[in-house]
């Protein structure tokens, strides 16, 4: 019996070990990716990478001509936080096999 037990230990184990495995590489392709957020109207895109760090904010010429520098400020807002969104839902996705295989083993 004790060698049932250190068969299942070590199974588990090694399941655990390809998990975080799968776990890094898919936090590796998180980080990489580029993500494109905008403001409703389109005048503010923005693009960042899966860290979150912002690589470009782009503000439609027309936009700073048309609006007041509050105005503008929600628009960029808007735009950031449509990126933010996006870029949550990219990594949700990434992550949700490992997720679910993971819940799978503790029913």
């Amino acid at each position: 019996m004790s060698a049932d037990i250190n068969a299942d230990v070590t199974g588990l184990l090694e399941q655990v070990r390809r998990q975080e495995e799968q776990v890094r590489r898919i936090q590796r392709s998180v980080e990489t990716a580029e993500v494109k957020g905008a403001s409703r109207g389109n005048e503010v895109t923005v693009t960042l990478r899966g860290t979150g760090r912002f690589t470009e904010i782009s503000i439609d010429p027309e936009a700073i001509r048309r609006y007041d520098a509050r105005n503008l400020g929600e628009i960029v807002l808007e735009a950031v936080n449509d990126g933010l969104q996006k870029l949550a839902a990219v990594s949700s996705a990434r992550f949700a096999p490992v997720i679910e295989a993971a819940s799978k083993g503790f029913e």
